[in-house]
């Protein structure tokens, strides 16, 4: 089958056309002839080798898909030859074909195509797991969300809003990036690069005021994100691509306030918690998906010929939502 692999025979790695064995389905799991697949930062980090793929995942880059089921393992009782299934996966997504466990594939509703099934795994699963999972987000509590315009942050902004009625916070660079977050449901939207954002909770919220926060920036929020979260506030890391190092840190506030903080990633769980987390996610969501209250925010669509170009996109910021790949 053909893939794309990384060429890191120069001082930047760039992707290409490859040729690779097509994967056999093992017990319980499909092939899938994929239409579709999304980008992640991770594959960037993957890319330039800081990224080590998790023991027995494919080495192929692409964490979610969709596409056609082409044929079914021993043991597959869910699913058949033509239907139309999207998930997450531990790798494999930037290929013509790949396979999934049946537990962790979702039949794509009628309603969505292809390109909106493939935009919803990794971040709506990723912010799922952070607000209910991790963070125990509850009925009317706020929340801030860092990056509020990224892939896993829109998906965060409607999940806290139609789940769980949240007040909501979030960061962003630009007019447009805010402007899409109070479209999705944020109450309260800060631009990063002019204001504080802790002074501008304070003036909205009061002192103390968060409930939770979700970030994937790291050491430079460290001090203002402590001094936002209220008695019994959480932190959630997800990423830290913004420094993971603090210099000086006063550890009073998480003792005084008993503040939780929590760091997670999802690729490397074990099957049977992403299957938990698929389960439980679409059983709650399915319907808000199929009534429009939900949806993946999609930012670009390339053909899987100009990864190049939707890789430069992402390293530069400019994506608000998810960036597809298709044409397989």
């Amino acid at each position: 089958m053909k893939v794309l692999l990384v060429n890191n025979q120069s001082d930047e790695p760039v992707m290409e056309f490859g040729d690779y064995p097509t994967p056999e389905p093992a017990e319980n799991e499909l092939l899938v002839k994929v239409k579709s697949t999304a980008l992640n930062r991770a594959d960037l980090l993957q890319k330039k080798g800081k990224y080590p793929v998790p023991e027995g995942e494919s080495p192929i880059m692409g964490l979610e898909m969709s596409g056609v089921v082409e044929s079914a393992g021993k043991g597959v009782t869910k699913f058949s030859e033509g239907d139309r299934v999207f998930g997450l996966l531990g790798g494999g997504g930037y290929a013509e074909y790949c396979t999934i466990h049946e537990e962790m594939a979702l039949s794509i509703p009628d309603f969505m195509s292809f390109e909106e099934a493939a935009a919803i795994p990794e971040v709506f699963l990723t912010a799922y797991q952070a607000l209910m999972w991790l963070g125990e987000l509850k009925n009317k509590e706020t929340v801030l969300i860092h990056a509020g315009a990224s892939g896993v942050g829109t998906a965060a902004i409607q999940l806290a809003k139609h789940l769980k009625k949240a007040q909501i916070a979030v960061t962003a660079g630009s007019k447009e990036k805010l402007d899409l977050c109070r479209s999705l449901g944020a109450t309260l939207q800060i631009n990063y690069k002019e204001q504080d954002f802790a002074e501008k909770i304070r003036e909205r919220f009061g002192e103390n005021s968060v409930d939770l926060i979700i970030d994937f920036v790291g050491s430079p929020y460290w001090e203002n994100n402590i001094s936002s979260l209220g008695m019994d506030g959480r932190l959630v890391y997800l990423s830290m691509l913004g420094g993971a190092k603090v210099e000086e840190m006063n550890l009073v506030p998480i003792l005084r306030k008993r503040l939780t903080v929590r760091g997670s990633t999802l690729r490397n769980r074990s099957l049977d918690y992403k299957k938990q987390l698929t389960e439980q996610f679409w059983n709650s969501t399915r319907d808000l998906f199929e009534k429009e209250k939900l949806a993946p925010v999609i930012s670009a669509i390339f053909d899987w010929s100009d990864v190049e170009k939707a890789h430069l996109m992402m390293s530069k910021n400019k994506n608000a939502g998810k960036i597809i790949l298709n044409g397989m």
